[in-house]
């Protein structure tokens, strides 16, 4: 997913830092009044943004100019909401693309936008959405699987604006053709960790998910849900 250094045009490439931007400082809003009224949360946040680092780091070949791996942006939007996760993406990419050459430093406004906000807001709405209808754990699993694909989706819409040869709709096919081959079973597979992860923090630390608001605090005292 990662869109490789000096891949974009310079205007698509300015266009999405500046969206990316504008989300990105709202997280750091959120992110700093978070710390501010439940500083216990820290040790997740930290785990979060590590799960991300890691598993987006597994890349895999795919379409020219960028590649295919987990994201690891489900756990993030599930337990912070999508615009902190977004800030969690910038510091995972920037390492990236400094560091391991995953990535690029003039696409890291796309990379963000599609693997810091677009994906994890996917995610965020699928957990909103099916929240206190299935057991909690397969609703978490199902929301990294949707981040995932979203993520993937929006890469691909990415990539077909920035050449839509021959036109739009058919390099969107193709682009999402090739991102379907490994990105399906790849969803799946991080959906159903990301399940376990949120199994062992329901089991370590369930007040923590209470006081974020994402389980009944009675359910908390009681255990797993």
């Amino acid at each position: 997913m990662h869109i490789m250094e000096g891949f974009l045009p310079p205007m698509w490439a300015a266009i999405w830092f500046l969206l990316s931007g504008i989300v990105v400082i709202y997280g750091i809003i959120q992110l700093n009044k978070l710390i501010k009224d439940k500083p216990e949360v820290k040790p997740t946040l930290a785990l979060a943004g590590a799960f991300m680092f890691i598993l987006s780091s597994l890349k895999l070949p795919s379409v020219t100019g960028s590649c295919s791996h987990p994201t690891g942006g489900g756990l993030g939007a599930v337990m912070f909401g999508p615009a902190i996760t977004a800030v969690l993406a910038t510091i995972v990419l920037l390492f990236q693309a400094i560091l391991l050459a995953h990535g690029g430093l003039t696409t890291l406004g796309a990379n963000i936008f599609s693997m810091g906000i677009m994906g994890p807001a996917i995610g965020f709405l699928v957990f909103k959405l099916l929240k206190g209808k299935l057991n909690i754990t397969w609703v978490v699993v199902l929301a990294a699987i949707f981040a995932d694909w979203g993520t993937y989706v929006t890469t691909s819409i990415q990539l077909a604006l920035a050449y839509p040869l021959p036109d739009f709709g058919t390099a969107l096919a193709n682009f999402g053709t090739v991102f379907a081959v490994t990105q399906i079973p790849l969803a799946i597979m991080e959906g159903l960790l990301t399940g376990l992860i949120w199994d062992y923090i329901m089991k370590l630390r369930p007040d923590l998910l209470a006081k974020l608001g994402l389980i009944e605090p009675a359910k908390a005292e009681g255990g797993a849900e």
